[in-house]
């Protein structure tokens, strides 16, 4: 007696399952090894200096806010400042707005600006590479629809512009597309901890900051949270992508 397929779908998918394990396998490719941490640094590496050889030039309008909410207070400050970049590594901040608590416009917002130019001169104390971290493979993760590698990352000193968390490479143009992290050395006596969220995102042919969120636990209580959204970038149209495959 003949059986009929329709109804019997569980037979019909054991035919199917004993088929697929007999019949040659043509035509399939085996998913490829995952590069190792090194490869995946060393291929950011590479990629970084490509893209910054060709940006020459950019302008973008930042717009910082902190707020501090603890003790039963709330008040926050906010600053909209507009940023020159030209290559190698001139920046200039032209402060377009304040409001807010004039103590952390002081004492916060127009420090980070401080720090910003000090680490703009400091590229090769502050960059990620091999001599500033050691890195390990945790694994791959989708990201804004890309394929991305997961990396942990370790400062190999005490710099306070370093950082240790975990990083987002994403796997076709090798550039940190995220990170998640906590300063390698504290900024403050007067901060418990700080968590820190970084995203990049592609204008071009390059990756630049999107947005910065840092929140901060105060000692005496209370929480402070930095949000920096960096604007719609103006690059050098002059500026060539890089050179494909590469």
């Amino acid at each position: 007696m003949p059986i009929k397929i329709g109804r019997y779908p569980l037979v019909a998918a054991m035919f199917l399952c004993l088929a697929a394990a007999v019949w040659p396998q043509t035509g399939v490719t085996p998913a490829a090894p995952l590069p190792t941490s090194a490869q995946i640094v060393q291929e950011m590496t590479r990629h970084n200096q490509l893209r910054a050889e060709k940006l020459k030039h950019y302008s973008a309008v930042r717009r910082y806010q902190v707020d501090y909410k603890g003790f039963g207070a709330n008040f926050g400050a906010k600053m909209e400042v507009a940023v020159n970049y030209d290559a190698p590594a001139a920046k200039s901040f032209r402060i377009m707005s304040t409001s807010g608590s004039k103590l952390l416009i002081d004492k916060v917002l127009k420090r980070l600006i401080e720090t910003e130019k000090q680490a703009t001169g400091e590229q090769s104390a502050t960059a990620l590479t091999t001599d500033n971290y050691s890195f390990q493979m945790e694994g791959t993760e989708a990201l804004g629809g890309r394929p991305a590698y997961i990396l942990s990352v370790t400062p190999l000193t005490q710099n306070k512009l370093l950082y240790r968390g975990k990083i987002w490479v994403d796997a076709a143009d090798f550039a940190v597309a995220k990170i998640e992290a906590q300063p390698a050395k504290n900024p403050s006596m007067w901060i418990a901890r700080t968590e820190i969220r970084h995203t990049y995102a592609k204008t071009g042919a390059f990756w630049l900051p999107e947005q910065n969120r840092s929140e901060s636990k105060v000692r005496i209580g209370g929480t402070a949270v930095l949000t920096i959204d960096y604007g719609t970038y103006q690059v050098d149209p002059s500026a060539a992508p890089p050179v494909a495959g590469n």
